[in-house]
């Protein structure tokens, strides 16, 4: 598991940027109801999204949280006074508090099923009746987008995806949150080439591939073999579920 103190300064600048974040937060908008008046986005990292939500919808008051404390002063620095310290699991707000709540690029980081089934239960608990939560998932499917990198890849040992689209639907319905829509959006500069996957596996994003192992070696070099090292692979797509609150 990558950590996210040390990831803060380069997060943006390695994940797409201003393109990414843009065209998450059009998409996160395109399933939030026109008139919602508050919106808790949870897990908003450096805030690069959060600030598009707010900026992408006039009247639409939007807090952030993140439990990560470099991540969540380099949001803070862009929305003064609404970004909160929070672990997702906690949130540190009344029942029905808000009109809307994302969580953009979470749930894939739980460390197991039990914490995201209370993740979801915390963003329904904070959410008003008829609220909507927009989630992202099936993060790591949309990783695969045919390549050659995916071929080499899919060599390594399975882990659980713990955002896989049926079991948030799953713990979505056990928390009262019906589904009501799906949204997607391409992660702009997020297109692998071989280099920059060597450079994950060695900061150690992929969990199943420890760095410094003798398994993480082996996939390094099937990875260096590859041609055009430099070469970006076509981007991921991304999946938004949306559901609203009974």
């Amino acid at each position: 598991m990558l950590d996210y103190d040390e990831e803060a300064e380069r997060y943006d600048a390695l994940r797409g940027g201003e393109p990414r974040a843009e065209a998450a937060a059009r998409a996160v908008l395109s399933l939030v109801p026109p008139h919602a008046g508050g919106l808790l986005d949870v897990g908003c990292g450096t805030g690069l999204v959060t600030g598009r939500l707010a900026a992408g919808r006039a009247g639409l008051r939007v807090t952030g949280a993140d439990l990560a404390p470099a991540m969540a002063r380099r949001a803070a620095a862009r929305l003064p006074g609404a970004v909160v310290l929070a672990d997702s699991r906690r949130l540190p707000f009344g029942d029905g508090a808000f009109d809307a709540v994302s969580s953009v690029w979470l749930l894939h980081l739980a460390a197991g099923a039990e914490d995201v089934r209370t993740v979801v239960g915390e963003c329904a608990r904070v959410l008003r009746p008829g609220g909507v939560y927009v989630t992202t998932v099936d993060k790591g499917a949309a990783h695969n987008v045919g390549s050659d990198i995916d071929a080499v890849l899919a060599a390594r040992p399975p882990s659980t995806a713990r955002d896989a689209a049926e079991r948030v639907e799953s713990y979505a319905r056990a928390h009262g949150l019906a589904p009501a829509g799906e949204a997607r959006f391409t992660g702009h500069g997020q297109g692998r080439s071989p280099r920059s996957t060597v450079a994950d596996l060695r900061r150690g994003w992929f969990v199943t591939l420890p760095p410094g192992s003798e398994l993480a070696a082996r996939f390094t070099a099937r990875l260096e073999a590859l041609p055009d090292q430099e070469l970006a692979r076509p981007d991921p797509v991304f999946t938004l579920r949306a559901f609203v609150k009974r």
